[in-house]
């Protein structure tokens, strides 16, 4: 959410970078300010008031004392008036309040100056790529073939259970499902990063706090009993393990990682990008999460995007990295870095990770801020990444390493999976 002191300062601005986002809205901010100076205005009558109960009070002590009985009666008729007013000012100033932060919870986050202009995902910038892509047989064929043949996936099991998108993992399918789980973890707290494994719902505060809610309600999978969200990645509760929390400027930047399942509806996905793992409802992924000082959070970003290509390089798989143009990024996101992978046997990139810095805006909501070393507490801001998703690279893996009669892994997995391929 938007400060709204950082709003006041340069409306022309503000708009002019909500315009970069291609928000449809740009009166809202109007409205926000309306208010606000609403907002003010009672708070301002409010005090007012206050501070004439408070001298009337005092006058009403004395004239007790002087034995002014009659001017000390209607001094407290007075003091009555002013607190029958204070009350109507309180009900309207929480009303103004709530309406104010309803409006401003609208507003997606401001994109940073480094993002491109455009609209779609074809105007998305490649910074650079890495890797080889491989040169497959001629007799290669696609991820949702080579689980078949292997037998390591049954999607029309998973379906038969819960539904389709919820894959059913086997055999050596389930036993990569975890290599690359552990893999993935074990590099990130060699990196420093403190290891979670958290609830995998939560609740609307949490939901709220990171940005899910109200923006990608219709996304999230919902338990009305509880009012509780599946969650669609670990961001949103590793993240709000800091939710009102003060943190120690010396103690920044915090960093954790955490595995979990993740779900996510994907209503509307349909045609041959949802094959096979391209698209799902429920996949594992593991995150980094990093809490920094507002003035190091875009060296944590670039620290955070050469952790996920270092990462990628090690599993051999050729990547591009994309600074994604301002109408293809997220709602809550200052700037995000996506990971795409090769996808040989699709002759397709796939997306495999996003790194973004939300700068100031989930701290805001989350209430999340640190003392600094004069004592005086800040926002600080938030980033996450994701260190790996599987799906698509389980499928990229299966695709650009298959080999006659079977499917070599990079050598990293070897001492994690238990074997050097799967047969």
């Amino acid at each position: 959410m938007l400060q709204v002191n950082i709003i006041r300062q340069d409306i022309a601005l503000v708009k002019e970078k909500l315009a970069v986002k291609h928000f449809p809205d740009p009166g809202l901010v109007d409205k926000i300010i309306a208010l606000d100076d609403e907002r003010k205005k009672l708070q301002s009558d409010f005090e007012n008031l206050q501070s004439k109960v408070n001298s009337s009070s005092k006058t009403i002590g004395q004239l007790i004392a002087k034995g002014q009985k009659e001017e000390a009666e209607n001094a407290k008729k007075a003091v009555a008036g002013y607190k029958s007013q204070i009350s109507g000012l309180n009900e309207k100033l929480a009303e103004t309040e709530k309406q104010l932060t309803d409006e401003l919870v609208k507003l997606p986050n401001l994109p940073s100056d480094k993002v491109p202009a455009g609209k779609t995902p074809e105007d998305n910038v490649v910074m650079r790529e890495g890797g080889i892509k491989p040169q497959l047989p001629e007799n290669a064929v696609p991820h949702w073939d080579l689980i078949k043949r292997y037998d390591i996936i049954d999607f029309e099991n998973g379906a038969k259970i819960t539904g389709s998108g919820f894959p059913l993992y086997k055999g050596q399918g389930a036993r990569l499902q975890r290599a690359l789980v552990q893999y993935f973890l074990d590099y990130n707290t060699a990196a420093g990063y403190t290891e979670y494994l958290p609830p995998f719902m939560v609740n609307e505060a949490s939901a709220y706090g990171t940005g899910q809610l109200p923006d990608k309600e219709g996304q999230m999978y919902y338990m009305p009993a509880d009012n509780f969200y599946m969650i669609p990645t670990s961001e949103v509760p590793v993240t709000n393990i800091y939710r009102d929390e003060i943190i120690k400027e010396e103690n920044l930047p915090v960093k954790m990682t955490a595995y979990s399942p993740c779900f996510r509806r994907e209503a509307g996905s349909f045609g041959k990008d949802v094959r096979g793992l391209n698209r799902v409802h429920q996949f594992e992924k593991v995150e980094i999460v990093q809490l920094t000082h507002p003035d190091k959070s875009y060296d944590a970003l670039e620290e955070m995007v050469l952790h996920v290509e270092k990462l990628l390089g090690t599993l051999h798989l050729p990547y591009r990295i994309l600074k994604l143009c301002g109408g293809d990024m997220g709602f809550t996101s200052a700037l995000t870095y996506d990971f795409e992978v090769y996808s040989a046997a699709q002759e397709r990139w796939l997306e495999v990770s996003s790194v973004s810095n939300f700068e100031a805006y989930q701290a805001n909501r989350a209430k999340i801020r640190f003392k600094d070393l004069n004592g005086k507490n800040q926002l600080l801001h938030t980033l996450n990444g994701s260190s790996l998703a599987l799906p698509r690279i389980v499928a990229c893996l299966l695709e650009n390493n298959q080999q006659e009669n079977h499917i070599a892994l990079p050598e990293v997995l070897h001492k994690y999976f238990g074997a050097n391929s799967i047969a």
